[in-house]
């Protein structure tokens, strides 16, 4: 029975998390010197167990099986946000890096590979999930300044990567939980059932700027208290029409002109919200859009609403699911399945190739800080857990 070194995981992840370190996390913005060092660094280790390694035009570091027709991809992110964590993303590297070593010791030459992938600017410096974007062909064109950025970074020109559904026939990605659900339930494998969609909304209230010292209270076409009333509303309304796994959150407020003594002639509000079920989407979004319709003229102020982005849910492959079910049951150890409310490469993957997701917990449910951490048992027991549904898709392939 093939096995992974635990030992292995762990001093890769520990060696990851030098590269741009910052007390106990890191800043590894996508092409900042830091990225493109663990980068190189991540393809030299790719070399010295065999895989061919190439970085592209974006950033993509692929490690391709040589002498594979047919692979099993495992793939995550080295990049991190400003203040992060030094487990985000590069779990499945290490993970992936030591099963694909695993592998090709056993199986040297086989038609049956396992493949590596580091996605570039899976965390949005430039785009969110640029990397697998452009891997799966779903990247129109380079958002402004990564082309500068990319030069600056010293890139070569390598065509970018390109998903293959001959020779990819499946794809893992491991990940810390970034939630506090495995933790409270006192499990150490997560089963991720889909990724939650997303939809992002600004929101505008136009009011009349005057004197804020002699205008009296019930003359004033104050944008910013109404802002605050809709705020307000906002999750009411969001709890009553949400789903059970509904979460929202109103992240961005601007007013202006922005001075104490001035009334506030306009306000944003950048909103947004996701779930798994794209009916509880379609609820809230109509919830929200009524609510404008409500405030709107209220105490002399216009409130309209635009349509800021959006991500649609993706549930992932039932069969790979059972897969990494079956290995926690087979090393002993409690799964439950769950969705991840996160982004994560898996999202774009998931439209073009079957896709599997396991996470291990974070402790207190932290991360995207530098206080992101993980069990050391925890880490080694989802890489044994990843490997085995990892090895048997392969030999299924």
């Amino acid at each position: 029975m093939l096995n992974v070194n635990g030992d292995a995981v762990l001093a890769t992840l520990r060696t990851l998390a030098g590269f741009g370190a910052v007390g106990s996390g890191v800043c590894r913005p996508a092409l900042s010197p830091a990225d493109l060092a663990a980068r190189r660094w991540l393809a030299g280790e790719m070399e010295k167990i065999g895989l061919r390694a190439t970085i592209d035009a974006v950033g993509n570091l692929y490690g391709a099986a040589p002498g594979a027709s047919r692979s099993v991809l495992i793939g995550s992110h080295s990049d991190s946000v400003p203040t992060g964590g030094w487990l985000d993303g590069t779990l499945g590297l290490a993970y992936g890096l030591e099963i694909a070593r695993a592998w090709m010791e056993a199986h040297p030459g086989a038609p049956v590979g396992i493949d590596l992938i580091d996605f570039s600017d899976e965390e949005g410096r430039f785009l969110s999930c640029l990397g697998s974007r452009s891997f799966c062909g779903d990247l129109p064109g380079l958002p402004a300044g990564f082309a500068e950025a990319a030069a600056t970074a010293g890139l070569d020109t390598v065509p970018p990567m390109r998903l293959d559904p001959q020779r990819h026939r499946a794809f893992f990605e491991a990940h810390i939980e970034q939630g506090p659900r495995l933790e409270a339930a006192g499990l150490p494998i997560g089963v991720v059932t889909g990724i939650f969609g997303m939809r992002r909304y600004a929101v505008r209230f136009d009011g009349r700027a005057d004197h804020a010292g002699t205008t009296p209270i019930a003359l004033r076409r104050d944008a910013a208290r109404l802002l605050y009333r809709f705020a307000d509303a906002c999750h009411d309304r969001f709890r009553q029409v949400g789903s059970a796994d509904s979460v929202w959150n109103l992240g961005k407020v601007s007013l202006q002109p922005g001075a104490v003594n001035v009334v506030v002639e306009r306000g944003d509000l950048l909103l947004e919200f996701r779930d798994l079920d794209p009916v509880a989407l379609d609820s809230l979004s109509a919830a929200l859009a009524a609510l404008v319709s409500e405030f709107d003229g209220q105490e002399g102020v216009r409130v309209s609403l635009e349509e800021a982005g959006r991500l649609a849910p993706v549930s992932l492959d039932t069969t790979l699911q059972r897969l990494v079910a079956d290995s926690a049951d087979a090393r002993g150890a409690g799964s439950m399945p769950l969705p991840s409310g996160a982004i994560h490469d898996a999202m774009v993957l998931a439209r073009s190739v079957p896709t599997a997701m396991l996470f291990v917990p974070s402790i207190g449910g932290r991360s995207h800080t530098p206080v992101e951490d993980t069990r050391a048992d925890d880490i080694v027991l989802g890489a044994h857990v990843l490997a085995q549904a990892v090895f048997t898709c392969a030999e299924s392939l």
